[in-house]
């Protein structure tokens, strides 16, 4: 069915910074009175990888056995140490997530409400909201664990 995988783990942070040091410009401020923004500042910040030791690197299944438990934990880490800082307006943790077929591989797409309504787009008759759309292992599997009957063209048997 589908699979969830989530990567390129990251804090988004607004900044109002309002001295030119709040942006990490050190040596200016003899020669400033303030900094004024045009807008809002969001910056990413990426946590370290898990396997990165500094001296010696290895993957991040050696290191933990849930990555990303471990990537959400560190992010709220960092986030946490922001919130602190006093020209951080808003933190967040974000990712990318993707959707996958755990039998085909492409990407995880379902029959919507409409799509089910209209019959030019189901497989059959008993198409519903939410069956899958990417092959008929999926499809099978979907109307097996519902109790909907199989495809009778395929039998629902293959990908």
């Amino acid at each position: 069915m589908k699979e969830t995988h989530r990567d390129e783990w990251r804090v988004m942070v607004t900044l109002n910074p309002q001295k030119p040091t709040d942006l990490g410009l050190t040596g200016v401020d003899d020669l400033t009175e303030y900094l004024a923004p045009t807008g809002p500042i969001t910056v990413a910040v990426l946590p370290r990888r898990l396997g990165d030791f500094g001296f010696a690197s290895v993957g991040d299944r050696l290191v933990s056995r849930d990555p990303d438990a471990s990537y959400r934990r560190r992010c709220d880490e960092i986030a946490a140490e922001l919130r602190h800082l006093p020209h951080v307006r808003e933190v967040a943790v974000t990712c990318t997530e993707t959707h996958t077929c755990s039998h085909c591989h492409l990407t995880w797409e379902v029959l919507t409400a409409d799509e089910a309504a209209d019959d030019s787009t189901n497989q059959d008759e008993h198409s519903v909201e939410d069956e899958p759309v990417c092959c008929y292992t999926a499809i099978a599997e979907f109307r097996a664990e519902r109790g909907i009957p199989a495809l009778a063209q395929t039998g629902g048997a293959s990908c």
